[in-house]
């Protein structure tokens, strides 16, 4: 008898492994989200989601009559109700696992963006690799319909975009879901997103004429970082102090930037490499932050004659030039920040958390109202200049009148 039971029992157990997933989705059912964005209007949600068209995007044919990629919108009281109701017009359920990107508008992000995060995290479909931007000027909605070159997709080219940007010149950063949420529960430093902005002629930037000739009329471009205290958006950072918050926050891969001659003309400096490290300390009773920054380059192009930069002397001339600029710009951003937003996106308080623990349960409640805006901070710059490029001198200093 209890051969005959066991063997019943072997009997479901594979039956239960030969089913297959239980929550299985056919790929010919599904439609594939690659971008979604969120706008706040009179008071509900509406959401928007760019889908892949498949057949489309592998086709060889270019000019057809069909676009790369569709557009679904729908509002609700919540983000949730909007994804449902647009099975309304949808034939297949939107899958939103492969997203790219994420918009929000500015005027939703001022309500605040906590309770959308909620719903991103939370929905086990939604993975936490997308990319999160503000639109500014436009909302989420004519953000999307921009159709877009080089990437077939407009999700593809606004994500490939961002990482570019981030690496090469370093006013956009990417954040991801996880990034931003462990922002937002940070005691000791408060986020901030990229900002997108739509330029040139948006009426033609929604059609195919946009993407027919090598002028492309309407474009999408990242600007400015937008400023959160909490989950609500309180302001921007311009392109200089985004690059300068980027260069504290020790996360530039790759940036240019210029000395002006001493006559006329700049010389060109490629930043290659940084390293940014802050420590907290206390002075007397009172919290100070020291933020050292390390950086490395190579000289691109030199405008100026008369620079021979064969000389030792000429190069440390030029880093210590650098150093100086680059401290006066790093604490105009610090000043801006603690004078107009009084919010700490540098994560000082997280440095301070870390090197004084003990002093930061004291200061942690009233770090952005009390201690952040009068902060002192003690900035170090050094910058060592590697190459000089394939030649010392310049032609310029052979060119007379």
């Amino acid at each position: 008898m209890k051969r005959i039971l066991a063997l019943i029992l072997l009997h479901i157990v594979v039956t239960l492994l030969l089913s297959g997933c239980w929550n299985r989705r056919e790929l010919n059912e599904l439609a594939i989200a690659v971008a979604a964005g969120v706008d706040w209007v009179d008071d509900r949600y509406r959401l928007t989601v760019q889908v892949a068209i498949p057949g489309q995007v592998t086709s060889k044919k270019s000019g057809g009559p069909q676009a790369p990629a569709t557009l679904y919108t729908a509002e609700g009281d919540t983000i949730f109700e909007a994804s449902r109701r647009m099975t309304q017009v949808s034939p297949r359920k939107i899958y939103f696992s492969h997203l790219r990107m994420f918009l929000m508008d500015e005027a939703m992000a001022r309500e605040g963006i906590a309770k959308v995060l909620d719903l991103l995290s939370r929905d086990h479909e939604f993975r936490p690799d997308f990319y999160l931007v503000i639109t500014r000027g436009a909302t989420a909605e004519e953000t999307l319909k921009i159709m877009t070159q080089m990437e077939t997709i407009p999700a593809n080219k606004l994500y490939e975009s961002l990482q570019t940007s981030e690496k090469a010149w370093s006013a956009s950063m990417t954040v991801t879901l996880d990034e931003l949420i462990n922002d937002l529960t940070s005691s000791g430093k408060h986020p901030v997103l990229t900002g997108l902005i739509i330029t040139g002629d948006r009426d033609i930037g929604r059609t195919r004429k946009n993407v027919e000739n090598i002028d492309t009329p309407g474009q999408l471009k990242y600007s400015g970082l937008a400023v959160f205290k909490l989950d609500k958006l309180i302001g921007w950072l311009n392109e200089k102090d985004s690059r300068n918050y980027r260069l504290i926050s020790g996360d530039v891969k790759s940036s240019v930037s210029f000395i002006p001659c001493k006559n006329e003309g700049k010389i060109i400096i490629e930043t290659l490499r940084t390293d940014s490290k802050l420590k907290g300390r206390i002075v007397e009773s009172r919290p100070e932050m020291d933020i050292r920054i390390n950086m490395e380059g190579n000289i691109g192009a030199v405008e100026c004659s008369g620079l021979d930069l064969s000389e030792p002397a000429t190069v440390r001339e030029l880093e210590a030039e650098m150093e100086e600029n680059l401290k006066r710009s790093l604490e105009s951003v610090v000043d801006k920040v603690q004078s107009k937003f009084k919010v700490d996106i540098f994560g000082f308080g997280e440095a301070f958390r870390r090197s004084h623990p003990r002093e930061w349960k004291e200061m942690e409640k009233t770090w952005n109202e009390r201690y952040f805006p009068n902060l002192k901070t003690n900035i170090h710059v050094d910058y060592k200049i590697r190459r000089t490029g394939t030649t010392n001198d310049t032609f310029l200093n052979d060119i007379k009148e």
